[in-house]
């Protein structure tokens, strides 16, 4: 065979082979398969103590030349004093706002001229501070931050001017039906007495009550090194970072001051009801329906990712595959378990239109009810997959590795709990999606609570005759 006819055989099987693989193209109407889970190599992590006593999680990793440190304080807003809701979160906001011999701008210019980021925070179980850092300005970044943790100021001017912020951001809030449903649900939920059942930030009466010897207070009683973790994650030894941590963090020393607690268990809801907040003239209606779920140290914690995972956990759960695919009543629907120390919420919830809200409430009950019977192998595999696959994205930067580290120290997690997380996954079983629906998800006892046009809506969400029907107004809701 001379080399030519070589070449023209060689073509020819070339333009059979794209035009077979044109004959049969892609089904790009159905999502590709997820593959199973990568094998995750998680980093080391080294744990030493400060001579304070403040324990340190090390996490070396050597990629990019920068570092995350995140101290944990074990102690948010569930831990606010009776009558004193907001304390904790007000707190964690006012700690930068001048600290050690620094005002609040000059802590700002530093952080700035480090090139580094520093933020506080506060959850319902914990408080925050934040360092991002170019490896090679650690030392001086972190002395911005000790003086922020052990020695905040907390100067009257800047608790009246971050005060005056709050409420005004309660007032906004109390005028967006997005913002009013995140307010609305828990309150009606735990009611105004239970912690859980008024927001993080606190009631505009508790805000004005606040003074600059209340916020010492809680800081003296929460903001301890031995209640309290740094993690430290980048481009570190432990060699290199912990005489840093000692002539900084390891300064702090605790003063006197009462041990903050933790909320007592919610009693559970134990029959519908439908809760009408009336916004006049909204243009959609919010709505969410629950109650009561479970604590973030439940030995269901897998089964229940993947049981939200079908439900409302991700773009492909039934909710949203129905409320915003079939029926294009939402942009989108979706479902939580918001685990905490304690029983946090689950619900549902979306947006809708105003004229399909009755509509969208028995597509809710639908799926909710749906969701005891078992699921079918494939939709499993599915979400197992799925929940699997986002671990990895945990552990990608230090940030996330250090957020991914804390959830450990906050809820006393087994120390190999990211190890073990993809084969506990896997684990799950249809069985166990069912039982832990039946367990936890039980839509005769839930609250339905709608921000919306009350004119528009009542009529048919009455005819739904979902349960008895309380009118709420906004001010019920912030008092």
């Amino acid at each position: 065979m001379t080399a030519r006819r070589s070449l023209t055989l060689l073509a020819a099987a070339l333009i059979v082979g794209v035009v077979a693989g044109a004959q049969q193209p892609a089904d790009r109407t159905k999502p590709p398969a997820l593959g199973p889970a990568p094998e995750l190599h998680l980093p080391p992590i080294e744990k030493q103590t400060l001579s304070n006593g403040l324990p340190v999680w090390i996490v070396p990793q050597h990629k990019v030349p920068v570092v995350h440190v995140e101290l944990v304080v074990r102690a948010g807003s569930a831990a606010d004093p009776s009558q004193k809701f907001g304390l904790a979160s007000l707190t964690a906001d006012m700690l930068d706002e001048g600290a050690g011999t620094r005002s609040a701008l000059e802590i700002a210019d530093a952080v700035d001229y480090l090139g580094a980021d520093l933020s506080t925070s506060s959850t319902s179980d914990a408080s925050y501070v934040d360092l991002h850092v170019p490896a090679a300005r650690l030392s001086d970044a972190l002395a911005v931050m000790t003086d922020v943790v052990a020695r905040p100021a907390f100067a009257d001017a800047e608790l009246k001017r971050v005060r005056e912020e709050r409420l005004t951001g309660l007032l906004q809030a109390a005028d967006d039906p997005g913002e009013l449903i995140q307010f609305a649900f828990p309150r009606l939920v735990y009611g105004p007495s239970h912690r859980y059942g008024t927001a993080s930030i606190g009631t505009a009466a508790s805000l004005r009550g606040f003074s600059v010897a209340d916020l010492k207070a809680f800081h003296a009683a929460a903001y301890r090194p031995r209640n309290a973790t740094a993690i430290v994650a980048g481009d570190v030894t432990a060699a290199t970072v912990m005489p840093m941590l000692e002539r900084t963090l390891g300064t702090w020393t605790a003063t006197a001051g009462a041990a903050t607690t933790a909320p007592a268990d919610a009693r559970q809801l134990t029959a519908r009801r439908v809760y009408l907040v009336d916004k006049p003239g909204a243009a959609q209606s919010q709505i969410r329906l629950g109650w009561i779920g479970v604590a973030r140290s439940t030995p269901d914690y897998f089964a229940l990712q993947v049981l939200n995972t079908v439900l409302g956990g991700s773009f492909t759960s039934r909710l949203n595959q129905n409320l915003r695919e079939e029926h294009g009543y939402a942009y989108g629907a979706g479902s939580t378990f918001d685990m905490r120390r304690v029983g946090g919420l689950f619900y549902a919830s979306a947006a809708v239109q105003t004229d399909k809200t009755a509509e969208a409430l028995q597509e809710f009950f639908k799926e909710l009810t749906r969701i005891h019977v078992p699921i079918a192998p494939d939709e499993l595999e599915r979400a197992k997959n799925y929940v699997s696959l986002l671990l990895p994205r945990r552990f990608e930067t230090t940030r996330t590795a250090a957020n991914a580290l804390a959830q450990i120290v906050v809820y006393d997690l087994p120390q190999d709990f990211y190890a073990t997380f993809t084969q506990r996954v896997r684990a799950v079983t249809a069985d166990g999606v069912k039982r832990a629906a039946e367990q936890y998800i039980q839509p005769d006892k839930f609250a339905v609570v709608i921000v919306g046009d009350r004119k528009a809506i009542e009529p048919a969400v009455r005819g739904l005759n979902l349960g008895p029907l309380t009118i709420v107004t906004a001010d019920e809701i912030f008092k």
